[in-house]
């Protein structure tokens, strides 16, 4: 009986090794063993492409071929009709392709050997199970599609981005059982991401930073597309305690310090998604687990859905804020009291550190400085967000940059390093800065 090629997903991790065969222009056949085949849609898959081997011969004189496959769970054996269609050597397809390569490659010692050179894309014709003995399936962790809906349910009438990140972390962690979970938002015009949210990790990250192409989530973000391994692979490792220091020509050199990026030590699965508003890039949510093959393609569908979601209100989140805003009446506090903390704010890339401790940099760093600067030389605490964005000192680098994400980044940063200055939401589109001791600000530039 003829088979829909998502019925047979499982074999498809990578799990089995999947033998094609393929005949030469004169009909002389030849068997080989694929390191993996890749499901792409219901009616394509792709086949790694690492040696120009026989098999690659065959296909360049005669696009014919046949996969055979093995589902892991049960024993079943499957037969694939093929026809090639073409090689992808870059694009979605490919990076999700080498990734996933390079994650097996890890997983029995062939690093380094596993190299792919491209993405061999075929049509399936026919899908048909091989008579034989099989397993019983085991059955499902879960029902994903519930899930999903309990999940979506609970974020969809969230209108402020503390909340909505907060409910959706903690709900992926009891409704898809996924208790490490982070959510990083794209600065456009550094062409980095920046950590927001995260859930289940020792240290928080807020604040950390990594750049587009880099490990799982910054190649799911520059591609636009879902990248999961199921294996612990260093190519795709996107931890690092230090970075690389970028210092703006002309300007001062203060000590770079890198927030590092909340991880897990010994994670064996990962899954990034794209947060994605039409074609706009939103951020990336990303998942990860310290168990081998955590993450199914049932898994990803269903995660890409809600990502789908998490992005559109997280890119409607803004407009939302700035229209309730208004105008408000400026709101003063009296000089506190007690030790000054020196606040050092570097023009170079818009560093600031309290005393000796670094706090943050970039927009985010340009927004304190300016809030501070207010606070002690006017003496003013209540702020609105429209305010902020129209203010030339904060130069936002993009009309549609994500305000609210950059006051979330920066007042966790303040609450997780104790400060003496922190910032509370006192409306939609509303904060006050509050400072427990005097401020000195000084200007290196």
């Amino acid at each position: 009986m003829s088979l829909h090629l998502d019925a047979i997903r499982a074999c498809f991790e990578g799990v089995i090794p999947a033998t094609m065969a393929t005949c030469d222009a004169h009909g002389v056949p030849n068997v080989s063993y694929l390191s993996h085949v890749h499901f792409v849609d219901a009616e394509h898959v792709a086949a790694t492409y690492q040696f120009f081997n026989k098999t690659r011969r065959n296909l360049e004189a005669n696009p014919h071929a046949i996969a055979a496959l093995i589902d892991p769970q049960t024993g079943a054996h499957y037969r694939l009709t093929m026809e090639f269609v073409r090689t992808e050597q870059e694009g979605p397809l490919f990076e999700s392709m080498k990734a996933k390569l390079s994650s097996i490659a890890s997983h029995v010692g062939m690093t380094g050997v596993f190299r792919l050179l491209g993405a061999d894309l075929f049509r399936v014709t026919d899908v048909v199970r091989v008579p034989g003995e099989m397993l019983p399936a085991p059955p499902p962790r879960r029902n994903l599609l519930a899930s999903l809906r309990h999940v979506s349910e609970a974020i969809r009438t969230l209108c402020d981005l503390e909340s909505l990140l907060t409910t959706a972390l903690d709900e992926i962690g009891t409704q898809f059982e996924i208790p490490h979970a982070m959510v990083l938002l794209h600065d456009a015009a550094n062409e980095r991401l920046y950590t927001v949210a995260s859930r289940g990790y020792d240290l928080s990250g807020v604040g950390s930073e990594i750049k587009l192409g880099d490990g799982v989530i910054g190649v799911a973000a520059r591609e636009r597309t879902p990248i999961r391994i199921g294996h612990m692979t260093a190519e795709y490792n996107y931890s690092r305690a230090i970075r690389d220091s970028a210092v703006e020509d002309g300007g001062a050199q203060p000590p770079e310090i890198e927030i590092p990026l909340p991880g897990l030590p010994d994670a064996r699965s990962q899954l990034a998604l794209p947060l994605l508003a039409g074609p706009k890039l939103v951020g990336v949510l990303c998942v990860e687990s310290p168990v081998d093959l955590r993450f199914s393609y049932d898994d990803e569908d269903a995660l890409v859905a809600l990502a789908a979601q998490l992005a559109l209100q997280i890119y409607t989140l803004p407009g939302l804020a700035e229209e309730a805003a208004g105008e408000q009446t400026p709101v003063f506090a009296a000089p506190p009291q007690g030790e000054p903390v020196t606040v050092r704010h570097f023009g170079g890339n818009d560093s600031v550190f309290l005393d000796d401790d670094y706090l943050i940099k970039g927009v985010a760093g340009a927004i304190f400085w300016m809030l501070v600067s207010e606070l002690v030389e006017k003496g003013r605490t209540e702020f609105t967000n429209r305010e902020l964005r129209l203010d030339p000192r904060v130069r936002l680098p993009d009309v549609a940059d994500n305000l609210e994400g950059r006051l979330l980044l920066l007042a966790r940063r303040l609450d997780e390093r104790e400060a003496c200055v922190r910032i509370e939401k006192t409306g939609r589109g509303r904060f006050r800065v509050l400072a427990s001791r005097p401020l000195v600000l000084v200007e290196s530039i």
